[in-house]
């Protein structure tokens, strides 16, 4: 089943049904509010069988090995998650709606991944990266959390200070963890990056890129707010 295709009929109808989950998570964020504990406990179990099932399969068909630790940017997200879901912390949102937003539907559009559906590879990957960015949304919509204009720039060094040790882990273990060893094995947007000091500087302008972007919904959500406390 390893024959992924992009925007292969099963891919776009994945897209579609993300899309149609964040539309309805905001559209009937009213209705939801008296049910969010049950969304916020569903969001948090999710994340954890995905984490956790991957090893397991990685173990049982025997193919788990160093590089599959859970190193990566959207295990990152994974586990800030968890944490803002048994803590309140403003600063570790902030960082989590920063890689765990547009990064994750990004990975969505152009997945490192081989397998098609319904391979357990093919669900895990759309599901795992399908409640990262819910969860951020939830914390959005029923925890009332908000991002202010300096947490790009402090986020953005924040991530840049979690992968100088990742680099160099990268370097000791010879695992591509972050993706900063070189570009994902499948093609992805960082088969965009070229190679050498160029890919490491196109990751950076990405990143700063991703991150302002990522932030023009949330200064329209300031705006209204603010606009509501006027009134």
């Amino acid at each position: 089943m390893q024959t992924f295709t992009f925007f292969s009929m099963t891919h776009v109808v994945t897209l579609v049904l993300f899309s149609l989950a964040c539309f309805m998570f905001v559209y009937y964020r009213k209705k939801l509010t008296s049910y969010s504990r049950i969304v916020k406990w569903t969001l948090f179990i999710t994340l954890i069988l995905c984490e956790v099932s991957f090893h397991l399969w990685l173990i049982l068909t025997h193919q788990w090995e160093v590089g599959d630790l859970p190193l990566q940017l959207c295990s990152l997200s994974t586990f800030l998650s968890l944490f803002l879901f048994l803590k309140k912390s403003q600063k570790v949102f902030n960082l989590l709606f920063f890689i765990g937003l547009l990064p994750a539907i990004l990975s969505m559009v152009t997945p490192d991944i081989v397998y098609q559906f319904p391979h357990f590879r093919f669900l895990k990957y759309f599901l795992h990266h399908s409640a990262i960015p819910l969860a951020v949304l939830y914390f959005i919509l029923f925890e009332g959390y908000r991002v202010p204009r300096k947490a790009i720039i402090t986020s953005y060094l924040t991530l840049n200070v979690i992968a100088v040790p990742v680099f160099f882990l990268n370097v000791w273990l010879d695992t591509n963890f972050f993706f900063l060893a070189s570009p994902s094995e499948s093609e992805t947007l960082l088969s965009f990056f070229g190679s050498g000091i160029m890919y490491y500087i196109n990751l950076e302008i990405a990143a700063i890129i991703v991150f302002i972007i990522t932030y023009i919904p949330m200064e329209l959500l300031h705006k209204r707010d603010n606009k509501k406390v006027t009134e």
